[in-house]
């Protein structure tokens, strides 16, 4: 497939294309000579017509190609999510393993420190990655971020204990927690990003949602490895070596990913930069940090506010829920466990769905039905949640979980929307770490020191609502993007 370079006349109305809808005609520009680069091809529709009624300058996406982006966006975000379901579901018995004390609170916040310590990274993963993402291209920087997660979650599977070597085993597994959080800076950006530019415009909502379906299996292939073994094996055996399978397994999975990623080709998007830019491959320009920042600080504060409700709610709902049944309510572990996993796969059915939703009624009101739906239903779900009997529990969490997917279906299309083609990578990656880091990774530490200090065992309902108050704000001057260009970027239709 070829890029040709976009028309004079294009380049002179890119500025208002994220204003008008892909329907919306658009004045025939001139035909152009065809780049070298063989990633994809800007040209009329298969339904254009003589007269000029639909333009010329359209990308046309294979949908084979796309298939094959999605499946190795989605597979990547899934390994990263295995690991961060295996943490956070084993985060007790991690705690007995590395951070040896008589008060189980105390080993709980140890092990959530470093858990957070990795988000804290990943802004100046986003700022590494980013800019060369927008340099040298998506697809290189996919293949190196799956490298480094892979290499940093098998290496946990290797530590020593604290019984065995004492506190050099909780200094290493502090390290191996940061290699995690600084590839990771580059990855959800790039993925959702990779998947954005893939879409045709029509279907950008349905084809980002199965970034986050991949979220969800990782975190079930996570959790449902550690309820198999603590149902299997008896506390001294997961103590000395049952955790250590989990962490051990993200080796094969992150070669498969590395594979399907080497395998890729170019975004469409990225490639008519360059050929827009009349720049080769070894001549490409630096993008600066400077440039995904300035002229971008609205997009940035929009993009940290949405990101702070998705953030907070999924990490909340997927990552502190299962410790919160067992540390602080005193629940069975496995039958919490369970629980948990029952309303992920609950979510996992709904979420294409609510991702073609997007497409047809726009993000925005999806987004704003999850912050309202947080802000007045956090205290009655965790109100059940805290009955404590089997079907109290799974109402509420059912409650939440359904709430979640207005972000999980959105955010992969919306967010990438907020930045144009040059520094779209860059300025997502540094907008989403920034407010992940801060908000984010730090919603389980963050949650059990506060409940610990007032003995408030309603503090995870109050810090839900304050987060959706902040994305109902975010989403009120967010433009609707559903069905329109990228910004920067042509149309985009399915061939």
């Amino acid at each position: 497939m070829v890029v040709f370079e976009p028309s004079p006349s294009w380049a002179a109305l890119s500025l208002s294309s994220t204003e008008r809808q892909a329907s919306e005609p658009l004045p025939a520009a001139a035909p152009v000579a065809p780049a070298v680069q063989q990633t994809s091809r800007t040209q009329a529709p298969p339904s254009a017509s003589a007269s000029g009624d639909v333009p010329s300058d359209v990308t046309v996406v294979d949908p084979v190609l796309v298939k094959r982006a999605v499946k190795a966006a989605a597979l990547g975000n899934a390994m990263e999510w295995f690991d961060f379901g295996v943490y956070s579901y084993i985060a007790v018995t991690l705690g007995k393993v590395f951070f040896p004390s008589g008060n189980p609170t105390a080993q709980l916040l140890s092990t959530f420190g470093a858990f957070a310590a990795a988000f804290l990274i990943r802004p100046l993963g986003g700022m590494v990655f980013g800019p060369l993402g927008d340099r040298i291209g998506r697809q290189k920087i996919l293949a190196l971020t799956m490298i480094m997660m892979a290499a940093g979650t098998f290496a946990i599977g290797l530590i020593p204990s604290y019984a065995s070597i004492g506190v050099g085993a909780p200094i290493l597994l502090l390290i191996a927690r940061l290699v995690q959080g600084f590839s990771t800076g580059g990855e959800y950006a790039g993925a959702s990003t990779f998947i954005a530019e893939y879409s045709p415009d029509k279907k950008r909502g349905f084809l980002g949602s199965w970034l986050e379906f991949g979220t969800l299996a990782g975190y079930i292939g996570g959790a449902g490895l550690v309820t198999l073994m603590t149902a299997l094996l008896s506390t001294d055996d997961l103590l000395s070596w049952g955790w250590r399978i989990p962490f051990l397994i993200a080796g094969p999975m992150g070669l498969i990913g590395l594979y399907l990623r080497m395998k890729l080709e170019e975004t469409p998007a990225f490639a008519a930069e360059l050929a827009k830019a009349h720049k080769d491959e070894q001549s490409r320009p630096k993008v600066r940090l400077r440039d995904m920042v300035q002229g971008q600080w609205k997009s940035l504060l929009l993009c940290m506010g949405l990101v702070l409700v998705f953030n907070v709610t999924d990490y909340m709902l997927l990552s502190y829920m299962p410790s919160y049944l067992t540390s602080e309510l005193k629940y069975d572990e496995t039958h919490g466990l369970l629980v948990v996993l029952a309303v992920m796969a609950l979510m996992m059915c709904v979420q294409p769905f609510a991702g073609a939703l997007t497409d047809r009624v726009g993000r925005r009101p999806v987004i704003a039905a999850g912050c309202a739906g947080f802000l007045l239903l956090s205290v009655p779900a965790l109100l059940l949640i805290r009955q404590g009997s089997l079907w109290a529990i799974g109402l509420g969490m059912a409650a939440l979980g359904l709430l979640l997917v207005c972000f999980t279906a959105s955010m992969p299309s919306t967010l990438p929307a907020l930045f144009p083609t040059k520094v779209r990578y860059g300025s997502l990656s540094i907008g989403f770490n920034i407010s992940v880091s801060i908000f984010g990774g730090t919603t389980p530490l963050v949650v059990t020191a506060l409940i610990g200090a007032t003995g408030n065992m309603m503090m995870p309902a109050y810090y839900m609502m304050a987060a959706a108050v902040v994305g109902g704000i975010a989403v009120w001057f967010t433009r609707e993007s559903a069905g329109r260009p990228l910004p920067g970027s042509p149309p985009a239709v399915e061939k």
